[in-house]
């Protein structure tokens, strides 16, 4: 077993790199879908020097497969929304207090004590259904925050106009925090100045609206909040850790969780920086699940870590990952 309490008091480089080689060496041999995946790469820990060289799992296996490392009850399912008729992504956790410390290390990381701010959701279409990581994580900060303001909101806009002014007034720190198609609705129809909230998306339209590219979202949020930049969060159904961008696209990842890019068409070619490819994910706190996941977004990492998302890919499969008939 791994010690979990490691995983959230890293120091450095080093030790980021020595707990993922351990939780490599874990999953390779408790995670029987992992496994058969390495097998058919003719990889074992032992030819395996460096970050780089450890196989990421193709995420369209959370869709057909039970990813799991661990032989635990599982506490919770989460799943993706997915397109009606397709195949959703479920993550099984057995440990809810890893993913409760991930996020909240997340946070604090970045934005410093919960505590501190009132808390606003509009996330309704996380909200319609069930199985939502991020309504969780969501709903335990607003929980955290303690402020009597703090709560989600669904089609309630003209409340939730008035009480983004009203705090606005009362010089309250605010964490707006919802998915673009909703705060595009909310701006339409209440225009703000707006001085003490930071305005967060989550991404994605969900079929509501024509999808925008980045700059043109921030660009119509900014003129109608008021605010002179946008911050975004990254996360998904598979990732138990999140990245945060304060502005421009670019994304810092917290403690847990380190990216890479990937050569479009050889899979396990690892690109140096600045370059396009599909995006690679280490996320220590899915210690039970994999850790290890090359996912469907396109992208670009710099010298620093950070990294910026500028698409999809535009097929269901990623290519050259397709080694096993499921």
């Amino acid at each position: 077993m791994i010690d979990t309490t490691g995983i959230f008091q890293l120091q450095s480089e080093a030790t980021f790199e020595d707990m993922a080689f351990k939780i490599f060496n874990f999953q390779f041999e408790n995670n029987v879908v992992y496994r058969s995946f390495c097998d058919l790469l003719y990889i074992n820990p032992s030819d395996v020097c460096s970050l780089k060289e450890i196989p990421f799992l193709p995420i369209q296996f959370f869709k057909t497969h039970k990813i799991l490392s661990s032989n635990q009850a599982v506490e919770k399912t989460f799943t993706s929304s997915g397109t009606t008729g397709s195949t959703t992504s479920k993550h099984y956790v057995t440990d809810l207090n890893i993913y409760e410390k991930s996020f909240n290390q997340g946070f604090e990381q970045f934005y410093g004590n919960i505590e501190d701010y009132t808390v606003l959701a509009l996330l309704p279409s996380y909200l319609e259904r069930d199985g939502s990581s991020l309504i969780y994580m969501v709903d335990a900060l607003i929980k955290q925050s303690k402020k009597p303001k703090s709560g989600f909101y669904l089609d309630n806009l003209t409340e939730l106009k008035d009480t983004l002014i009203q705090l606005e007034i009362a010089n309250e720190n605010v964490l707006l925090i919802g998915v673009s198609f909703a705060l595009l609705d909310l701006i339409e129809q209440h225009p703000f100045q707006l001085k003490n909230t930071i305005v967060m998306e989550t991404g994605g339209m969900k079929g509501r609206r024509k999808e925008l590219v980045r700059e043109e979202l921030h660009e119509r949020l900014k003129k109608g909040f008021g605010t002179k930049q946008i911050h975004s969060e990254y996360g998904m159904t598979e990732l138990l850790s999140q990245a945060y961008s304060k502005g421009n696209g670019v994304f810092e990842c917290s403690k847990t969780m380190k990216v890479f890019a990937r050569d479009t068409e050889d899979a396990l070619t690892i690109l140096d920086n600045n370059k396009t490819g599909g995006i690679n994910i280490i996320d220590l706190a899915n210690v039970n699940s994999c850790s290890f996941i090359a996912t469907q977004d396109l992208g670009r990492v710099y010298k620093n870590g950070n990294f910026e998302i500028i698409g999809r890919f535009d097929n269901s499969d990623i290519r050259g990952c397709n080694l096993m008939a499921l």
